[in-house]
């Protein structure tokens, strides 16, 4: 049986900063996307992690162990998927989550730490347990440019999951609105967006965190 929490703190107690959890992507109850991060901050009202550069992390991938978007948009959604260990590339990303929010906004540098942009990722509210959270991913997506522009990102995505029976009209409509809401929070410009998270940076201490035997064990459905 599933065990069922929300993201308060009482769901698993507080994480400290250098914690290293894990932030998982579900479908259904089966992990296709398992990141190992390291605990920024803790609050009551925030959780951000960071996901290093050359993690190894779980991926979803085709059947037939390419990458999803290889697959032509019509065809996307109608393929299986299979959970591939590969490696984060990149600087590293910075994973903001507020509790109750339907999406996280992820903070993007390129080399040297110059500032790309705010991804806000559409998902599920997180699950806590003690290893770390869980989630689903809502397809939409937002992308905020330094200078405060944002446009919609996999709306094709979202429209092929539909097509493809794998969304319900009424599940579309539910993320649509979703992004409307994000999209006004963006407007707001309120938290996570006011708080000066593009100049953080990480402590060169912290060690690379590992994938664990048992990423995809423990799961946490809401």
């Amino acid at each position: 049986m599933h065990e069922h929490f929300d993201d308060s703190r009482s769901a698993a107690g507080t994480w400290s900063p250098g914690d290293q959890v894990l932030w998982r992507y579900l479908r259904g109850d089966q992990v296709l996307d398992c990141r190992p991060v390291t605990v920024v901050r803790d609050d009551p009202d925030q959780l951000a992690v960071w996901l290093a550069g050359g993690t190894s992390r779980v991926k979803p991938m085709l059947p037939d162990g390419s990458d999803i978007r290889t697959a032509p948009i019509e065809r996307r959604f109608r393929l299986g998927r299979i959970p591939s260990v590969v490696e984060w590339h990149g600087t590293g990303v910075l994973m903001l989550a507020r509790p109750g929010e339907p999406w996280s906004v992820w903070l993007f540098w390129q080399p040297g730490w110059r500032f790309s942009g705010w991804y806000v990722n559409l998902e599920r509210p997180r699950t806590r347990w003690a290893g770390g959270v869980d989630t689903e991913d809502h397809v939409l997506d937002v992308w905020v440019t330094p200078d405060r522009r944002w446009e919609y990102k996999d709306e094709d995505e979202l429209a092929a999951s539909r097509e493809a029976g794998r969304l319900t009209d009424r599940q579309v409509e539910a993320i649509e609105a979703e992004g409307r809401a994000a999209v006004a929070a963006i407007e707001a410009w309120g938290a996570p967006f006011d708080q000066g998270w593009e100049n953080w940076r990480p402590d060169p201490a912290w060690p690379l965190p590992q994938l664990p035997d048992d990423w995809a064990d423990n799961v946490r459905i809401a």
